[in-house]
């Protein structure tokens, strides 16, 4: 058996993808991650189905969250700029 670490199985522990928080694929993510850069553990050759799907998909997801939130934020600052009054 092999002491290399497969991303995705680590972080879904045996879980389905939809039932895994996107805030607890990114962070168990960036630790593996800074744990392979730092030579802490070994991993798997990636592979993009498994490895960085995972990963791709929760940021993709983030991304959407935070430009509606901006557009949100603008649509709600774009009358009160021209009126000379702070933006709540």
């Amino acid at each position: 058996m092999s002491d290399e670490l497969n991303l995705a199985r680590e972080i879904l522990q045996g879980r389905n993808h939809r039932d895994v928080p996107d805030d607890e694929i990114l962070a168990r993510s960036r630790q593996l991650f800074e744990d392979w850069m730092s030579g802490e553990l070994r991993m798997e050759r990636p592979k993009v189905y498994d490895h960085y799907a995972l990963v791709i998909a929760a940021l993709l997801r983030r991304v959407t969250e935070l430009e509606a939130r901006v557009q949100a934020l603008e649509g709600r600052a774009a009358p009160a700029a021209g009126s000379g009054q702070p933006v709540p």
